[in-house]
């Protein structure tokens, strides 16, 4: 018997990996535009992608609620101006129910392999609970799934705990213990506070000080939950505002010399909450406000100043069974060691997955650099599509925004493809380049490249693949529509005919 390919039981229009909030966007848009032959493939037994993997004591948000959640999901009840992550975890958990989508994903289904078939125009997909084909295939994993592990000489070896803030450990008992925590960036500063009254003695290792301002978390009034829930029109206007109240510091960030004029908000709060001037200087930073990323907290300068922690600024030469060193050659013991030191957002761990045309897998073709069309398309990977692909990180505002104007470019892909009844989409390696020149030219010269710093938004050869430099809003219109002058357009007759010659 002829084994049919595709098999129409496994052959779908769109596959869709994760289930955070772009994953879980994309398939709720694509149920309310009629588009129901999809599923989406979870590696874990829940939704939620970054708010169910990272569960350490003081997780939260640091976007306002009313902007960090989807436009057509209002949540007129968010507790506090600022969501925990216990509360953006049960958001999505409820979005999958409310919309109907749950059917559609399959959990403890991870992506294993994805690879172009350019015979039959289909990928094909292999999971860790079965082998699927999609004509359309849409990846929603984001930058922060996978924990960036420092390469740090003894740490397989070390004898007591070691995990990352990621990955915390609930089952171990942190009261009165010895802790290391390696990294000062958005989590340590989250979970540092959290900890501290309970360990016997926390060594903080910071290697460069985060600019930290005043977090302005609130406890909304059941005034505020009733204006929300009953006056028409409110809530968006809520969002709205703080949407544009965000778009007023991409232009600051994008200028540093206006940025160093705003560090003195961040300046100021740390001079209030740090009386010792030899301490200040050492969490005084050398670089502009928001060439890393800028922080918000209350809680962490009070928490490292406490007699139970130590601040270390020497640089870890190496662990040992039960001691962290470093390279002043001063010995600490401790026995457990946490790990704040992020994710792997400019090292795609995806792109190793995903192979392209003549099996090229895309981690080989980012191999000088990540790079794509409008952040969600890559000359060699037809019919792929990236949420929160190259340069749509934000130093500014919420990342939803950016997801949501990416689902609204894949719709109109996809309703263009149906339209002129094409087999798939191709970004042309000419139209990708001239979009990555013109952001590299919109990115010269503003904080994230200019200010003085080396932060995770730049590679290994000095290049911003990560921020978006400007508005939220520019991005909007930027894929506000599907251009098929960008794109190679191939029917089921004709793989490689040119965009000009389509009908």
């Amino acid at each position: 018997m002829t084994e049919t390919f595709p098999d129409p039981a496994r052959d779908l229009r769109v596959a869709v990996i994760g289930s955070g909030f772009s994953g879980l966007g994309t398939a709720i848009r694509l149920l309310q535009q009629g588009i129901d032959d999809f599923l989406v493939f979870e590696r874990a037994d829940e939704v939620g992608g970054t708010w169910r993997d990272n569960t350490y004591p003081g997780c939260a948000c640091d976007v306002m609620s009313h902007l960090y959640s989807f436009s057509f999901a209002p949540n007129p009840r968010w507790k506090s101006t600022f969501g925990k992550q216990q509360e953006l975890f049960a958001y999505l958990r409820d979005c999958a129910d409310e919309f109907g989508v749950r059917s559609r994903i399959r959990f403890r289904h991870e992506l294993t392999e994805a690879r172009w078939d350019d015979l039959h125009k289909r990928w094909r997909i292999s999971t860790t609970g079965g082998d699927y084909t999609a004509q359309v295939l849409v990846t929603g994993t984001g930058y922060l799934s996978e924990p960036a592990i420092p390469d740090v000489p003894g740490l397989a070896d070390f004898q007591g705990e070691v995990f990352h803030s990621a990955r915390w450990r609930h089952d171990v008992d942190l009261t009165g213990r010895r802790v290391a925590v390696v990294g000062t960036g958005a989590s340590a500063i989250q979970f540092v506070p959290a900890i501290q009254p309970k360990v016997g003695h926390l060594d903080l290792y910071q290697r460069t000080p985060p600019w930290i301002g005043p977090k302005n978390d609130k406890v909304n009034s059941a005034l505020q939950t009733k204006l929300l829930t009953s006056v028409p029109g409110y809530q968006r206007f809520r969002r709205n505002f703080n949407m544009w109240g965000r778009e007023i510091l991409a232009f600051v960030m994008a200028r540093p010399a206006v940025a160093a004029k705003m560090q003195k908000m961040a300046s100021d709060h740390l001079k209030k909450s740090v009386p010792d001037e030899r301490l200040r200087a050492v969490l005084t930073p050398d670089y502009v406000l928001a060439c890393k990323r800028l922080l918000f907290s209350n809680t962490y300068y009070p928490a490292i100043q406490q007699p139970n922690v130590d601040l270390v600024t020497d640089g870890i030469a190496k662990v040992t069974a039960d001691a962290v060193v470093t390279v002043d050659g001063q010995e600490r013991p401790v026995d457990t060691i946490i790990l704040g030191t992020g994710f792997e957002a400019v090292q795609r761990p995806i792109a190793e997955r995903l192979f392209g045309r003549d099996g090229v897998s895309l981690k080989e073709t980012w191999s000088e650099g990540m790079s794509a069309l409008r952040g969600t398309g890559v000359a060699g990977f037809p019919n792929l599509f990236m949420m929160l692909g190259p340069n749509t990180t934000l130093g500014h505002s919420s990342q939803v925004i950016m997801i949501e104007a990416q689902i609204a470019y894949v719709l109109d892909a996809l309703k263009m493809m149906d339209k002129r009844g094409l087999a798939c989409v191709e970004v042309l390696p000419e139209a990708q380049r001239a979009y990555n020149e013109r952001l590299d030219q919109r990115l010269e010269g503003t904080v994230w490249n200019a200010g003085n710093c080396r932060s995770w938004y730049l590679d290994e050869h000095g290049r911003n693949p990560s921020i978006w430099p400007t508005y939220t809003w520019r991005f909007r219109r930027a894929t506000s529509r599907f251009d098929p002058a960008e794109h190679l357009l191939s029917t089921s007759e004709d793989l490689r005919a040119p965009a000009h010659t389509a009908s």
